[in-house]
């Protein structure tokens, strides 16, 4: 073969010739595999192989054309093998590859909001915060209804005798009536009352709403932080890799490394570039979620004045337990129906004898006026109004089985919440004292480990995703710190009074 008759004819310039050949041709390799992960590296590599040649083609050109002639054609089949590289030359060159985001106009200053102006702009304008408000006017209106008193009625009659008797002449006839029905005093105020717990159903169902439409609102006001916290995050992480590839293009540059690092490091490049990017996303898409409970009625250009990593003061688990049997709205709205449901009762017990009806008349003949009193007052004969009380007693019992199983339900739910909590808090104790402390000083080793030669690039990689997970975890683990205390104040009904 060529090659090895160069090293036989050549000891000296052939072999570092041929091995000059042989790197060209591995690293041309090597490009064409890795070339979608890190497209910035061929004319980078492209370049450097050109200044190699020129550096060290001169010196074996004038040795081989010092060789017989029978040594020519090995030497040019020698030449040309490292032509073999050319295509790398022609890769058309390209820098790190970016991550492009829609251009956006410049739009105002920023408009900072905390998170309590946020809660308050979103109470303001939500649709189903004033829908729930509207139910309560509907709520009112029936209580005027049920407590309104019957009109009275009037009665006209007329009429003619036409044939004159003994005891009545001929002439015109006419009457008048009036009647008016009195309400038995216990079926009307058992409708008021029915009325009036509904409508402190209402109120309490608003309650309802806002406890959860603030627990919300708070919810993804931290989503937010946490999306903003990972883009920095990803920055700061993007940062770094970039800062590790320069010092690897240095020590490629001086020979004391070989490219595969550098193409490791572009590939690192980019899929930071991609979690930047995502993450920038994720908090615009957080953005429009908060501005969707607000009805659209946030500014254009708004940021968020808070940090996730907020302190809240935390009472016991005892008194958090008395708070939401005694506060929260969901089990204040059972209460209202239950009392409702008994109101029901009392008025369908009360409805078999409604009222009295008592009516005043007046009849006028020619010669003769009759003045006439009556009452009537209705039989419970045959309606006793059986079904109306079943239904009521039924209901009565059906609500207040619901109310025992959501007061039982609400503390188990506290005890998991505060559980939660818990969990919550050590996690971010072990991550922010420990485990992320640990990682930045593997990764510190990792680097001065690899600028000694001792180690490889994967170490300094392996050990920069190494911090940034602890870094992320540490993030979630806030996050989730801060769920788990607005679960608790949702459900001991913190937010569900205007206090």
């Amino acid at each position: 073969m060529p090659l090895q008759r160069i090293r036989q004819e050549c000891p000296g310039q052939g072999t570092d010739r041929t091995h000059h050949a042989l790197r060209q041709i591995t690293l041309v390799i090597l490009l064409s595999a890795l070339g979608p992960l890190a497209p910035a590296v061929h004319a980078q590599t492209a370049q450097a192989a050109k200044t190699k040649s020129a550096a060290r083609g001169s010196a074996p050109a004038k040795a081989v054309l010092a060789k017989p002639a029978q040594n020519r054609a090995p030497a040019a089949a020698a030449a040309t093998e490292p032509t073999t590289a050319a295509p790398a030359a022609t890769v058309p060159p390209a820098s790190a590859p970016v991550v492009l985001l829609p251009s956006q106009p410049a739009g105002p200053e920023p408009v900072t909001i905390s998170i309590d102006g946020l809660v308050d702009t979103v109470l303001q304008h939500n649709p189903s915060l004033e829908a729930a408000r509207r139910t309560i006017d509907v709520a009112s209106a029936a209580v005027i209804s049920a407590g309104a008193y019957p009109n009275p009625r009037l009665e006209l009659s007329g009429g003619r005798n036409a044939t004159p008797t003994p005891t009545s002449a001929a002439g015109n006839v006419s009457g008048l009536g009036v009647s008016q029905t009195i309400e038995n005093p216990v079926l009307r105020s058992a409708r008021v009352n029915t009325a009036l717990y509904a409508e402190q159903a209402s109120v309490q169902s608003l309650a309802q709403t806002r406890n959860a439409l603030v627990g919300e609102v708070r919810l993804r006001a931290y989503e937010y932080l946490l999306r903003r916290e990972e883009a920095g995050a990803a920055a700061e992480a993007l940062k770094l890799l970039e800062q590790t590839r320069e010092r690897i293009q240095v020590r490629v540059t001086t020979g004391e490394t070989g490219k595969l690092d550098l193409i490791r490091a572009d590939a690192e490049i980019v899929n930071a570039r991609q979690r930047e990017a995502t993450a920038r996303l994720q908090i615009a898409q957080a953005s429009i979620v908060l501005n969707r409970l607000a009805a659209g009625k946030l500014p254009a250009n708004w940021q968020l004045d808070a940090v996730l990593a907020e302190e809240h003061e935390l009472p016991s688990l005892e008194k958090l337990k008395q708070l939401a049997v005694r506060q929260n709205p969901e089990v204040r709205v059972l209460e209202a129906e239950l009392q409702r449901n008994q109101s029901r009762f009392n008025e369908a017990r009360a409805s078999l004898l409604p009222g009295v009806d008592l009516r005043l008349s007046q009849l006028r003949e020619p010669d003769v006026r009759q003045d006439i009193v009556g009452v009537s007052i209705q039989i419970p004969l045959f309606d006793q109004r059986r079904g109306p009380r079943a239904e009521a007693i039924a209901e009565r019992e059906r609500t207040q089985v619901r109310l025992e199983g959501r007061r039982a339900d609400l503390i188990q739910q506290l005890e998991l919440a505060w559980r939660s909590v818990e969990i919550a808090r050590v996690r971010v104790e072990a991550l922010s004292e420990g485990a992320v402390r640990s990682s930045e000083a593997a990764l510190r080793v990792a680097e001065a480990a690899y600028r000694f030669g001792e180690r490889g690039i994967l170490e300094v990689l392996d050990a920069q995703r190494v911090l940034r997970a602890v870094r992320q975890d540490l993030l979630l683990a806030r996050f989730q710190l801060q769920a788990s205390l607005i679960e608790l104040d949702t459900l001991s009904g913190r937010y569900a009074s205007d206090k």
